[in-house]
């Protein structure tokens, strides 16, 4: 009795391994092989989606007909911003597929390229800041709680922030 226990536990485990290598093999495969859901994204480049965020917001806003030259303006700069992002991410997308080996900068070089990032980073919040602001005091008290959520950087709305304050790291 307790060899056939033993005999037939044998025989389903190998039943067990053999089935999914089967099936596995049996499958058909694709020509190409399939992203998960998670990892497909809806936009490639920052100017793909800029019209679907300006038309977002400006329905949020409700930009009424006086409003729309500071809206336009408004509007043409984030545009303009979004095409040379997409111009720096294409820069940065074929430079890495040429396969170029990522150099190793010197703590001078890391700094240096830093400070100018963050003039060119100045630059562009310059430049925007300079039409939001005529925009900002066009708009109704009520408009202006609303812009207060729709201008917030990605991951700043309702009040929420990253690092400082009472909230975040000292």
């Amino acid at each position: 009795m307790k060899k056939s226990i033993i005999s037939t536990l044998v025989a389903l485990s190998f039943a067990a391994a053999v089935v999914p290598l089967a099936v596995a093999q049996s499958a058909a495969p694709s020509a190409v092989p399939q992203r998960p859901a998670h990892a497909q994204q809806a936009f490639r480049l920052p100017s793909e989606r800029v019209e679907a965020r300006l038309a977002y917001m400006k329905t949020a806003l409700k930009i009424t007909d006086a409003q729309a030259p500071q809206w336009n303006a408004f509007a043409n700069v984030v545009r303009k911003q979004a095409k040379d992002a997409d111009l720096r991410m294409q820069e940065r997308r074929a430079h890495m597929a040429q396969g170029a080996e990522r150099k190793r900068f010197t703590a001078i070089e890391r700094l240096e390229r830093r400070q100018q990032f963050l003039t060119v980073a100045l630059a562009r919040s310059s430049e925007r800041l300079a039409v939001q602001k005529p925009l900002y005091a066009a708009l109704s008290a009520d408009q202006q709680r609303v812009a207060d959520e729709v201008f917030a950087p990605r991951g700043q709305r309702s009040g929420h922030h990253r690092g400082g304050g009472r909230h975040g790291r000292a």
